[in-house]
């Protein structure tokens, strides 16, 4: 019975493991997230888990939806305007640099 348990306990902290990196990935994308935002997140996230034992998924359901609402709560809203008007102009001028380079046939 012990080999189960251990094989069940390895699954769930490995279930857990991708589920924090997943988090992690999705939130480095969101506008204006910055390393001590990610480490402040994940401290949430690891204490709240720590001190209920809920696996992050049943804490937080998906990582991806909880990564976006952590950027929003976290990242202050002129910081975070700042970089997505900064990722259109980037966006706009990698546009305007591919059409050139297809126009010379480089």
């Amino acid at each position: 019975m012990a080999k189960k348990d251990q094989t069940t306990d390895a699954a769930r902290e490995k279930d857990r493991e991708k589920w924090m990196a997943r988090f992690q990935v999705r939130l480095v994308t969101q506008p204006g997230v910055d390393r001590a935002v990610v480490l402040q997140a994940v401290k949430d996230v690891t204490a709240h888990c720590a001190d209920t034992g809920e696996h992050p998924r049943t804490a937080f359901g998906d990582p991806d939806a909880y990564a976006v609402q952590a950027a929003a709560r976290l990242v202050p809203e002129d910081r975070a305007g700042r970089e997505r008007r900064r990722n259109g102009v980037v966006d706009a001028l990698d546009s305007v640099l591919k059409g050139a380079r297809d126009i010379a046939g480089l």
